[in-house]
């Protein structure tokens, strides 16, 4: 399993061949990205805060957890701190599996808990100021299904 932490942006081609290069015996790939979303064109930035550490620690399980449940290959978690534009990508989950359920409810699951469970703090930073991202409880009731 592979996962990083880290603020300079990632190639989402270079990851993906990277990742499929060091497969044996998957039948299915999934990868998801995720970006700075604009909200109507106000945003300027957005700031991203964690612990060092403890990060890679609570992901580092999840992905344990997410492996173990789907039977899975391999799994890729790629995280981005600091200050990201509009549009650019936070983050990129990639599953392996013999078969695509497995791969795609894995996948979800770790979106799913990055979204709502991974200590990252994020600040929206626009021509109105400067907010603290609250949880949404759309992202809460995500986790239910697991």
């Amino acid at each position: 399993m592979q996962l990083v932490v880290q603020e300079d942006r990632f190639d989402i081609g270079r990851e993906t061949e990277g990742f499929i290069a060091g497969l044996a015996g998957a039948g299915a790939v999934v990868t998801f990205i995720g970006l700075v979303r604009d909200n109507g064109g106000r945003l300027s930035a957005m700031e991203i805060e964690h612990y060092p550490g403890m990060t890679e620690r609570a992901i580092a399980a999840i992905m344990e957890e997410a492996k173990a449940r789907w039977s899975l290959a391999d799994a890729m978690v790629i995280h981005r701190h600091g200050r990201l534009g509009p549009d650019e990508p936070i983050m990129m989950v990639a599953t392996a599996a013999i078969h695509r359920a497995d791969a795609f409810a894995a996948a979800e699951f770790l979106m799913d808990y990055l979204k709502s469970r991974a200590p990252f703090w994020k600040k929206e930073i626009g021509a109105d100021g400067t907010e603290w991202v609250a949880a949404k409880d759309s992202d809460e009731a995500a986790l239910t299904r697991w």
